[in-house]
């Protein structure tokens, strides 16, 4: 066992956040998945921590908004593809405390040239940032000869580059060249998102191909794009170690939200369908696993539930960032569960899901248990896809404990919305 303090760490360790596109808890096997590949991602679980119960929301926008602000939903939510330039992300947090700070990958938060360093990043390559998804042709532009911006200016590949090489080899450079003082890394990244298409290293990769003319392309390459996800991973993890900093530096890997729904894995001896923009677990239990060496005991499994707005006060509390007085926050630091002590483990997480205005799933959930603001309850264990809702007159008294619990939950948000829209307009 490790003896850590919590007063003992290094002040400003590096921080690197690692987020894979459309990635299930299912992909990787380490959890417990046998269709894909995944030795790079298992072997950083096996040299740190990784845990069983981490939500995001069920698609992008709604996860990363989350993730960036610490913030669920219904306070700072507005339209799908955009974050609030009123809030305050992490980039600015770790930017303000002195930190050099870098992202890249895929952006879809703002299409202004300057709004990667108006969250606090100053360096960025990113995908979908001013340009769209697809070129005039209609071919999509983030794999094969890819279109990218770096630092708000637009740059066209033609050479047979592949993108997800691009923006790794961005990150990859950015710590090396910031080694010897403190920095956070955020690295989005491209794959495994649709259009599934071939990787540098499928044999059928196409070095002339200028992107898929289809938005889902076909699932059979979704193996080879985990494959190359895991590579890219396994790269940003070499760099760290062969730079000598890896008891300096925190890294962090998760999923953004569930498999997309064309894809279906095994996982533990059975078929899981993907479940990407369902509030069911199959769109919102992602991987997370975390190495810090020296100060993460290895091969450590953790079963507290962990959410997206927790990330953020986390990786602010490794790098002793006090944000009290910055910015309402949500989350609740695991730092101490990565370290080994018990901290304050959840007892539920809250989730206000509404990506584009046209369908409200507000929820409130445990590990066993979930209630929707419209009454459906569901033994979440026993009833996955959520099927038959529990009836209170026949429920056990550890559904109804449960039920109580999630209902005050529920309540603790129910007026945010309003009350913000009302200050807006009042200001107005």
């Amino acid at each position: 066992m490790l003896t850590i303090s919590l007063n003992a760490q290094i002040n400003q360790p590096n921080i690197v956040l690692i987020l894979a596109d459309d990635l299930g808890f299912e992909c990787v096997t380490a959890n417990g998945g046998t269709s894909y590949h995944t030795p790079n991602i298992d072997l950083l679980a096996n040299k740190g921590a990784r845990f069983e119960n981490c939500h995001s929301q069920p698609v992008c926008t709604p996860s990363r908004v989350q993730l960036m602000t610490g913030q669920y939903n219904v306070r700072n939510y507005t339209v799908f593809g955009e974050l609030d330039r009123s809030q305050i992300s992490f980039g600015n947090l770790f930017k303000n405390a002195g930190y050099k700070t870098a992202i890249a990958g895929k952006w879809q938060l703002g299409e202004e040239k300057d709004s990667p360093q108006h969250f606090g990043f100053e360096e960025s390559c990113l995908w979908q940032q001013s340009y769209s998804r697809k070129d005039t042709a209609g071919h999509d532009t983030r794999f094969s000869n890819p279109i990218l911006e770096f630092n708000g200016e637009v740059k066209h590949f033609n050479n047979g580059e592949y993108g997800p090489d691009i923006v790794s080899d961005f990150i990859c450079d950015f710590i090396e060249q910031n080694k010897d003082q403190p920095f956070f890394a955020y690295y989005p990244m491209i794959l495994s998102h649709c259009p599934f298409v071939p990787t540098p290293d499928s044999k059928d990769w196409d070095s002339q191909n200028l992107g898929s003319l289809t938005y889902k392309g076909e699932p059979k390459y979704f193996p080879d794009m985990i494959s190359y996800m895991d590579k890219l991973v396994g790269k940003i993890v070499s760099k760290i170690e062969a730079l000598g900093i890896s008891e300096n530096t925190l890294i962090i890997f998760a999923g953004d939200n569930g498999t997309d729904k064309p894809i279906i894995s095994m996982f533990k001896g059975t078929d899981y369908p993907g479940g990407k923009g369902k509030t069911t677990d199959n769109g919102t239990h992602v991987p997370l696993i975390a190495r810090w060496d020296g100060k993460i005991e290895k091969n450590r499994t953790c079963s507290d539930l962990i959410d997206f707005s927790d990330f953020l006060p986390t990786m602010c509390d490794a790098a002793n960032i006090d944000i009290s007085s910055q910015t309402t926050i949500d989350g609740v630091s695991f730092l101490p569960q990565l370290l080994g002590k018990k901290g304050k483990p959840r007892k539920w997480i809250y989730s206000w899901y509404d990506p584009r205005g046209k369908e409200l799933k507000e929820f409130a959930r445990n590990t066993k248990y979930k209630l929707y603001s419209t009454g459906e309850f569901y033994n979440i264990k026993e009833d996955f896809f959520e099927k038959t809702p529990l009836a209170l007159v026949t429920m056990n008294r550890d559904a109804k404990q449960s039920y109580n619990k999630l209902i005050k939950a529920l309540d603790k948000y129910k007026n945010i919305r309003e009350e913000k829209a009302n200050t807006k307009r009042g200001k107005n």
